[in-house]
């Protein structure tokens, strides 16, 4: 029987190397040349087959086990955020306006770590394992891109998971639940166009700054009345923007926002109230409006029985651990869900605050950071479930 996390705990400079070395030269979605060409260089080092420029910027690694069996794929995203870092830690961003303050940095150092472990034990692993390093998780389109770029394919992938280091909860937390665990998500832009005109003569203008604030306050009904109180949606208009002077009615506005959702009926009624507030208010106001929508990402639904032997996985490699498999969910999204859609799958997550040290500032503040004890804490519950999952679903 492998011992996964006194490897993972043997093996934590390395890991603590490879997340620093990321963390001080983070790149951007699409944009992680440097890091992509280090995960290249880690996985040939072992003897790993690997292949580069999938999805763009992406990197997969793969190692095929000595028995016939499932394909297994283990996800981490590379991309950082464009955030001016106010950690004031040793290994803070040396990139101007660009900093990882959402722990991809962590996640690439854990599957790094990850495969060194599994492939030290490949001749014993029923099937393939492969080692997806994504680009551009955060609404970009990294995992589409590795989809049309045929990661799933070759062998073709039977099963996935994927895990996130999370603020929100303490280092010895786990949250590991299946069923819907992290919201679809969607963003839109509102152009509204009216008459411009004086600020003294508001009659003689279509004013879209009118009209916007009423679109804002009358899209607030959607979760309130055309929602049930125990289904759960977000509609969010987080930018309003609109003229450039204080005695001028302006020509246009613009707002955006987000919309987030888990089930499909759900979303459908938000997305048809939304698309009638807006027209509907526009057009009373005397506004013309254009409307953008995309999609981001769809829900993130774990599969239950990748989910168990998940569960089982960490209460025998964390037995000391606070295990939730119940109620975690957040309305944050994941491009995981990509993956998702095409194979069963469960994205978990680990908890990594440490409020005494300050480490628990919040995913995407210039201050996150995160309790490094996390690092083998999850290569060691990823290595061990890997191998479960290959070995229940070989009998």
């Amino acid at each position: 029987m492998n011992d996964f996390y006194t490897q993972a705990r043997e093996l934590f400079r390395y890991t603590q190397s490879m997340r620093r070395d990321f963390h001080l030269h983070p790149e951007l979605g699409f944009q992680e040349v440097r890091t992509a060409g280090i995960v290249a260089r880690e996985l040939q080092s072992l003897g790993i087959e690997v292949s580069t420029g999938v999805g763009k910027t992406g990197v997969v690694g793969l190692i095929e086990g000595g028995q016939p069996g499932p394909t297994l794929l283990l996800r981490a995203d590379m991309d950082a955020l464009p955030i001016l870092e106010e950690t004031g830690a040793e290994y803070a961003s040396q990139n101007a306006n660009v900093m990882h303050a959402c722990g991809h940095d962590g996640h690439t150092a854990i599957l790094l770590t990850v495969a060194r472990m599994l492939h030290g034990i490949r001749q014993e692993l029923p099937g393939s394992i492969k080692l997806v390093f994504q680009p551009a998780e955060e609404g970009m389109g990294g995992a589409e891109s590795m989809i049309a770029d045929g990661v799933l394919d070759g062998p073709r992938v039977d099963m996935a998971i994927g895990l996130h280091v999370w603020n929100e909860e303490p280092l010895g937390w786990l949250g590991i639940a299946s069923g819907p665990t992290m919201a679809g998500a969607e963003k839109f832009r509102i152009h509204l166009t009216g008459k411009g005109g004086h600020g003294a003569a508001p009659h003689t203008t279509v004013d879209p700054v009118v009209a916007g604030a009423q679109i804002v306050s009358a899209l607030q009904s959607i979760t309130s009345r055309n929602v049930a109180p125990l289904q759960a949606a977000v509609v969010s208009v987080t930018t309003f923007q609109a003229g450039d002077a204080f005695n001028i009615i302006p020509q246009y506005a613009e707002l955006t926002g987000t919309i987030r959702t888990f089930e499909p009926a759900v979303r459908d009624r938000v997305i048809k109230r939304f698309f009638e507030i807006v027209e509907g208010v526009a057009s009373s106001m005397g506004c013309k409006v254009e409307i953008e929508h995309t999609r981001l990402t769809p829900p993130v639904i774990n599969e239950p029985g990748i989910t168990g032997v998940i569960q089982e996985a960490a209460r025998q490699v964390l037995p000391q651990s606070e295990l939730s498999t119940v109620n975690h969910i957040t309305m944050g999204s994941e491009d995981f869900a990509y993956f998702m859609e095409e194979t069963p799958a469960c994205f978990f997550f680990i908890g990594s605050a440490d409020a005494e040290r300050g480490l628990n500032y919040g995913h995407h503040h210039p201050k996150f950071d995160f309790d490094e004890a996390v690092l083998p804490h999850a290569a060691a519950l990823m290595a061990q479930a890997a191998v479960d999952l290959l070995s229940s679903k070989s009998q």
